[in-house]
């Protein structure tokens, strides 16, 4: 008889080891795929629950006063545990604690098979959005009432454990015999539902709806592409009265949807562009709706005129927003057919081929890898697509999954079974006969500065998220070099008696040994990486050594240098640039036994196009190198970044252009009919000039439009700035740092929580973090970026989960962070976003208008603070319905002659210029009204 028993525990804090105790415990027990019995108790453990855990749990220290003690009720507790497999969320913690008591009162320790619900989630939903109990359970709509309650927590688990047990029971043969495969180095004991799955399947084989296999994997089948027939559509004024005007198709489709002149009024505007040639800059404000002005016209245009339309997003979010959310909405709007493709990098696909040929490979795989496959064997049973950005993978699993994306394959043989089931060759296709595609800004730039060609040929874009372009341009256009991926590379060849790709081809082909000389091949291995590791040691040494007393950092904490003679001492410079000579010798040796097995090859077009791939890619890092470190180059600024507490080769090198302008100029504007540029951040002192020039536009041929938000900001904000704070410019750091935090505590209290608080520097953010620590209370939950574990968009969800919580962010939180309605009612901004000015990026560029006899501060710093500004501002109101302030630390903004540039540049808000005492007693007033 099957029998699990499902187990949640409630207790003081996170370790048994460190005197932490049970407080509340419920067990559900399921026999033959049916609940059958429940138990709850309080326990009593003997110390007092501290104030956070009462917040989760709604458990106070009067619940469990009159508790039994755990000793009290274990020969209870005991005998649900004498045959039957024992299952939690986060099953390692409720069976440490378990022990622990157990022990502790002189009783052995269970020594039942478990399995952990989060480890079989992550194999049998890897789509989920996240594998916290309860987004799990929204997921699979299970109903969650008491949330950190033990009965309820071990009930919800119990009903999503019975259904993943009925999915795992739907999963075709190939994918159970090839997760049997990867069971013994799961932390869960699977062996059992898996092979009595198996030997169900082997009695009554069935050919699951939809799935395919080959060569022992079993996934979806991508539907075949079908063309669209053109239509017959009415004029477009006629096309926008049946979806914007009253009565029309918007307001049927979406109940609540209210008219939004500007919204209109932008699509009409790219409607212009398109039919006069002309290229448009449009500042859209939030709340504008800009996705659905831009797609309608571009999908009208595309449609009439039967030419494809790009549209490119520099975030994969706003992605995943167009395809299922806008295009759908979209479908319904519109009275007439047309297809829309996404097409991302090769990097963004699985390979099948390489995913076959990586899934033997077991041993030495640490659990992240064996995790990483089982989540992908399932995946495929359901993914359409093979975009790896549908699964959220283990941390570990991103380094494997390079292993088997599709630009780890090189080129693919067009005759090969494996071109024909490629994902990415799928989506290149649906793309090829599209109306419209939708990417991003790296793929555009790839395709601009590059030979190989991914986009199918268009005239006319969209891009959206445009403030990016430039940045995203100019590190395409440039060069990046690191340790870890240039011997990633190297491992994958691997030598004559590895296990990697030259080993394996040894075998296969024996004649190799005679006719290359692989002791060679090998020598020159092991004295490249050698080289390499030396190498960049040697570099992490000098920069960490030059920086003891001044440290530039970037925004992920890392240590910044430039890579100029100039910077460097004669004789480490020299003896850098021995280094990279001798590496790329090596490296020109290698290229050479490359050419001599292509000639060996004989007709395996298979094996000459990987070794040709191979050594196309060893020559990159050659001419990276070269570029780099040996060729002078004035028209590109060149600098290296380190991770101080990392390993000590974690070194980048990169180089970017100075200036972009004249090539996207060249290869962009010049050569398209019609690029429409959006954002909501596109002008200072409403002006375009600024991005006219960083990007190379000409005036004469572009249309410009301001189109503002429909929030009432007035009512909506008030923007308070302090009069008192210490002047950090006097080196008063600490001072300011400490006044800053006190002002965030105070404001906190007004809002309770439910604040972002951004910085300019991660050096500011850090010592922040610790210094908040040290003075709140603990009723505050503080979530740092780079601090706290997890992806922006994770720290994100965890800053929306709690009541109580204020985040701290830096660069990348600017902007893309969308926290609607009362999870964010107040923002900080600790000081106006200068970049600082002996950042590499922003050195070269000011040197490059000093010699052009142009003041980088008002042609550059100024223009790009402010951009930053208006990115920072937006992310307090995002709906008509929010509400909140803006305390903004530095007093430049009204104290400076430039001041006023920003402020003109925002919303018309009500500001308040006061002492912080003042400030705090007017947003208490205003915050409760």
């Amino acid at each position: 008889m099957e029998r699990y028993i499902v187990v949640d525990l409630e207790t003081t804090g996170h370790s048994p080891k460190a005197g932490d105790k049970i407080i509340e415990i419920g067990i559900v027990v399921i026999e033959e795929n049916e609940i059958t019995e429940t138990f709850s108790s309080f326990i009593q453990p003997g110390r007092v629950i501290p104030s956070f855990i009462t917040k989760l749990t709604n458990i106070t220290n009067d619940d469990v006063k009159q508790a039994p003690t755990f000793k009290e009720i274990e020969k209870e507790i005991k005998s649900f545990f004498h045959e039957g497999i024992f299952i939690a969320h986060n099953v390692k913690f409720d069976f440490e604690f378990l022990n622990a008591e157990l022990v502790m009162n002189g009783n052995e320790r269970l020594k039942n098979a478990a399995i952990d619900t989060v480890e079989l989630a992550r194999i049998l939903y890897p789509m989920a959005p996240g594998f916290k109990l309860g987004q799990l359970a929204e997921y699979v709509h299970l109903e969650h009432q008491n949330p950190h309650r033990a009965l309820s927590d071990a009930y919800v688990t119990a009903k999503l454990f019975l259904l993943m047990k009925k999915k795992l029971n739907q999963l075709p043969v190939e994918t159970i015999n090839n997760l049997l495969k990867l069971e013994p180095f799961l932390r869960s004991d699977l062996f059992g539902l898996l092979q009595k799955q198996k030997q169900v399947l082997r009695q009554n084989p069935r050919k699951s709806e939809g799935i395919t296999s080959f060569h022992g994997l079993a996934f979806r089948e991508v539907e075949e592409i079908k063309t669209n027939s053109t239509s017959n559509i009415s004029s477009y004024g006629d096309f926008l009265d049946n979806i914007y005007e009253q009565g029309g198709h918007l307001e049927k489709t979406l109940p609540k949807y209210e008219k939004r002149i500007g919204q209109r009024q932008m699509s009409e505007i790219i409607y212009d562009a398109f039919k006069e040639h002309k290229h448009a800059l449009i500042e859209a404000g939030t709340g504008t709706g800009k996705s659905l002005a831009y797609l309608l016209p571009a999908i009208y245009e595309a449609v009439v005129q039967e030419e494809r339309i790009v549209v490119s997003t520099f975030t994969t979010q706003l992605q995943a927003q167009l395809m299922e959310e806008d295009i759908p909405l979209v479908m319904k709007l519109i009275p007439f057919p047309f297809q829309v493709a996404l097409l991302k990098g090769k990097q963004h696909y699985i390979s099948l081929e390489k995913f076959e040929n990586e899934l033997e490979d077991v041993e030495g795989n640490h659990y992240g890898e064996i995790l990483t496959k089982a989540m992908i064997l399932v995946w495929l049973t359901e993914t359409k697509t093979g975009d790896i950005d549908e699964i959220q993978l283990p941390s570990s699993g991103y380094s494997f999954y390079r292993k088997i994306s599709t630009e780890a394959e090189g080129t693919i043989d067009p005759t090969s079974p494996w071109f024909r089931i490629s994902y990415y060759q799928k989506a290149k296709e649906k793309a090829r006969i599209a109306d419209l595609i939708i990417t991003n800004h790296a793929l555009l730039c790839t395709d601009l500065f590059h030979d190989t060609k991914h986009l199918p040929s268009y005239q006319k874009a969209v891009i959206d998220e445009a403030h990016h372009l430039e940045e995203t341009a100019s590190r395409h256009y440039g060069l990046q070099l690191d340790y870890m991926h240039t011997v990633f590379l190297l491992n994958q060849i691997g030598t004559s008696d590895g296990k990697k790709w030259l080993s394996k081809v040894l075998m296969e082909n024996p004649i190799f040994t005679q006719r290359v000389s692989i002791q060679k091949w090998d020598s020159l291995f092991i004295q490249v990486k050698s080289d390499l590791d030396e190498l960049f040691r040697y570099i992490y040494q000098y920069v960490l050594d030059k920086n003891k007393y001044n440290k530039t950092l970037s925004d992920i904490g890392r240590l910044q240098f430039e890579l100029v003679e100039e910077k460097w001492e004669s004789n480490h410079w020299d003896f850098l640039k021995e280094m990279v000579a001798r590496i790329t010798m090596s490296i020109t040796e290698m290229t050479f036994l490359f050419e001599q097995m292509l000639l060996n090859s004989y007709g395996d077009s298979h094996l000459h196009d990987k070794i040709k791939q191979y050594q196309e890619r060893i020559e990159n890092i050659k001419d990276k190198l070269t570029r780099l470190f040996l060729i002078e180059d004035s028209t590109q600024f060149k600098w290296i970044e380190i991770e101080t507490f990392g390993a000590k080769n974690a070194v980048y090198v990169f180089s970017e252009p100075k200036e972009i302008a004249s090539a996207l100029q060249e290869r962009l504007f010049n050569k398209k009919a019609s690029i429409i540029m959006t954002s909501a951040t596109l002008t200072t002192k409403n002006s375009f000039s600024f991005m006219e020039k960083r990007l190379g536009l000409k005036e004469e041929h572009t249309l410009k439009n301001q189109i503002a938000s429909p929030f009432d900001y007035r009512s909506q904000v008030q923007l308070l700035i302090p009069n008192d704070f210490p002047d950090i410019r006097q080196q008063n750091q600490d001072e300011f740092l400490y006044a800053t935090c006190e002002a965030i505590l105070s404001l906190a209290d007004i809002t309770r929580g439910r604040m972002l608080v951004l910085f300019t520097s991660y050096d500011m953010l850090r010592k922040s973090y610790y210094l908040l620590k040290e003075m709140m209370a603990e009723e505050y939950i503080l979530i740092a970026q780079g601090i706290t574990s997890g992806s922006r968009m994770r720290l994100k969800k965890k800053f929306q989960t709690f009541e109580k919580a204020i985040l701290l962010g830096t660069n990348s939180f600017w902007e893309g962070i969308d926290i609607p309605g009362e999870s964010l009612s107040s923002l900080v901004i600790v000081r106006l976003p200068f970049q600082p000015p002996n950042h590499p990026v922003y050195k070269a560029k000011t040197e490059l208008l000093e010699s052009n006899g142009k003041n980088p501060f008002f042609h550059f710093a100024l223009p790009h603070a402010i951009i930053r500004f208006k990115q920072g501002f937006g992310r307090l109101i995002r709906s008509k319905e929010d509400r909140g302030i803006i305390f903004v630390c530095d007093a430049r903004l009204r104290k400076s002659r430039y001041g006023s540039q920003f402020i003109n540049s925002i919303p018309n808000v009500p500001i308040h210029f006061d002492t912080t005492n003042h400030l705090m007693r007017f947003a208490k007033n205003w915050f409760q009204k």
